[in-house]
């Protein structure tokens, strides 16, 4: 699936199954929670904190896409075409970092 048919099928889920988007803040939240939920399995699967009972059945890979999700609908309902905007990232990346990396001694 592509970014575009992405943005366009959560579009499509959200106004038939979801009824509407919820405002633009109230996303924003929820991205920030979806967020700590990745940041926290994240430390248990791979740092120093151990899972309580609850936690044990969490899989990384649906929590990353709760937060694409999230993410998917707030470029939706802001008019961000996600792959328009990933495609200017790179090349800003690609311009800025051209040499940053490569003579970065801790890489």
């Amino acid at each position: 699936m592509s970014i575009k048919q992405a943005q366009e099928m959560v579009d499509q889920w959200i106004r038939t199954t979801g009824v509407r988007y919820f405002s633009e803040l109230t996303n924003m939240t929820i991205l920030t929670e979806e967020v700590g939920e990745v940041a926290r399995l994240m430390s248990r699967l791979y740092g120093d904190q151990s899972f309580k009972e609850n936690e044990k059945h969490k899989e990384l890979s649906d929590e990353l896409a709760d937060v694409l999700w999230v993410l998917i609908c707030i470029a939706n309902q802001t008019g961000v075409d996600l792959t328009a905007a990933l495609e200017k990232n790179f090349e800003k990346k690609s311009i800025r970092d051209a040499e940053r990396h490569k003579n970065n001694p801790k890489l």
